[in-house]
């Protein structure tokens, strides 16, 4: 996992446990053939893909606390 990678993720996705689990997530998506949605010039390692999809803000998360408020207000 690039060291670069993970800090700039770390700004976008503040606490560490949800960004190891979007990470996790995304990494099992793209083993089992999801395609990328980012573009890079280098070989990239499935972690390294998901860091920068999030990086590039191609991947949100929703706390299942928010969605079920949201839920409770409809």
């Amino acid at each position: 996992m690039r060291e670069d990678y993970l800090k700039q993720a770390q700004k976008v996705i503040a606490d560490p446990n949800i960004l190891i689990n979007v990470v996790s997530k995304r990494v099992k998506q793209l083993k089992f053939g999801s395609k990328p949605t980012v573009e890079s010039l280098e070989k990239l390692e499935p972690e390294d893909i998901a860091l920068l999809e999030i990086i590039r803000g191609n991947i949100t998360y929703e706390l299942a606390s928010q969605r079920d408020s949201e839920q409770q207000e409809r």
